[in-house]
């Protein structure tokens, strides 16, 4: 078996099933096998997925136990010489799979790779290639500096934007809709941080992936389409802290034993002021939208009135 291709899906039916079709069109050339793990979806889901794609591998999870819980799950169960994660809310090209399959193929101190992912209006999702968080990237990326200064080396150090997207080269990490992993690497260090709920388990893989002597590349010769966030987007609120949560379990497993306690401290500080303030923003945004809302009914109100 060339690949085993895991999906974790949670409440997106219809996308799902387009990523599925996706996948199954074009196969050609690549043994597959696939794997979806279902995070107690109230859409449906699972069913559609029996009654469509009954060559798919289901498991029913009952409790959502996150992202890296239910890959890892799969990755169990899994036979290819490859495991690629891949998004519900993703469309593979035509020559995705043969592609990547054949680029670890010919290169193999690659432990992972990622090809150019791209989201519904054509820009670059910046995460399918990055630079490990630092303190001073983090701070960059807060002031927004790498906005700014997009073709700085310095100031867009993390989402490496002063590269070529269209170029190949190596990275430190990856993002988790389309991360295909050698199976060898896995085996050596191990599966998904599951402390990890839908944030940080990509980089903190990674991260390991470098340190046990892997290289990790992108590989922008084929691309994919991501719906980014579909499944997560009625949930900001749990979205901000998991992603702070992230930011913070990262940095203590990382970093923090190496660094004097005073420091710590501060990145931790920062961490949580920079948590408390997305909460803020995400409550005035949404009195935002209640106080709009108000005015267009009256306004509808009155006219009708008039």
């Amino acid at each position: 078996m060339d690949l085993s291709i895991i999906i974790v899906s949670y409440n997106t039916k219809d996308l799902l099933i387009q990523t599925l079709d996706s996948v199954f069109r074009y196969s050609e050339g690549v043994s597959i096998e696939v794997i979806v793990v279902d995070n107690a979806s109230i859409d449906g889901s699972p069913s559609a997925v029996e009654s469509l794609y009954p060559e798919v591998r289901l498991i029913r999870n009952s409790t959502n136990y996150g992202f890296a819980y239910a890959n890892n799950q799969a990755i169990r169960e899994a036979s290819g010489r490859y495991i690629l994660l891949l998004n519900s809310d993703t469309i593979v090209s035509e020559d995705t799979f043969r592609t990547m399959v054949h680029f670890m193929d010919s290169h193999p101190r690659i432990g992972a790779s990622g090809c150019k992912v791209i989201k519904p209006d054509g820009n670059l999702d910046l995460a399918c290639r990055r630079s490990f968080p630092t303190p001073l990237n983090s701070l960059y990326q807060a002031l927004k500096l790498s906005k700014l200064f997009p073709k700085s080396r310095r100031f867009a150090s993390y989402n490496l934007t002063y590269l070529d997207e269209d170029e190949t080269y190596p990275v430190d990490c990856l993002v988790g809709a389309f991360m295909m992993v050698r199976r060898e690497a896995i085996e050596q260090v191990g599966l998904l941080d599951e402390r990890f709920f839908m944030y940080g388990e990509d980089i903190d893989w990674c991260y390991r992936i470098k340190q046990a002597g892997w290289e990790i590349w992108y590989y922008p010769k084929t691309t994919i389409i991501h719906y980014k966030g579909a499944s997560s987007r009625k949930k900001k609120v749990r979205i901000i802290y998991e992603f702070h949560r992230a930011m913070y379990l990262y940095y203590k497993k990382h970093h923090a034993g190496s660094k004097f306690f005073l420091f710590n401290w501060l990145i931790y500080s920062g961490i949580a002021i920079r948590y408390l303030l997305s909460l803020f923003v995400n409550l005035f945004k949404k009195r935002g939208v209640s106080h709009d809302s108000v005015l267009s009914s009256a306004a509808q109100s009155n006219t009708s009135s008039a």
